[in-house]
């Protein structure tokens, strides 16, 4: 996976998700082709290390 370009691909996903407000159909298919396995589990990660910091401020 090409971390330099993470941005980019956020940013497309964004705005997928914006145009499938417009037209659900055609947004739900971009939004199914932009999710690779490889996404999915930085974002599973992303949120786990998220939910731990959150968790570890709040028993401070």
């Amino acid at each position: 996976m090409n971390f330099g370009k993470l941005g980019d691909l956020a940013v497309g996903t964004a705005g997928d998700v914006a145009g499938s407000v417009v037209d659900p159909k055609t947004g739900l298919g971009r939004i199914r082709s932009a999710v690779t396995p490889g996404l999915m589990v930085t974002l599973a990660t992303g949120l786990l290390l998220g939910y731990l910091l959150a968790r570890s401020r709040r028993r401070s």
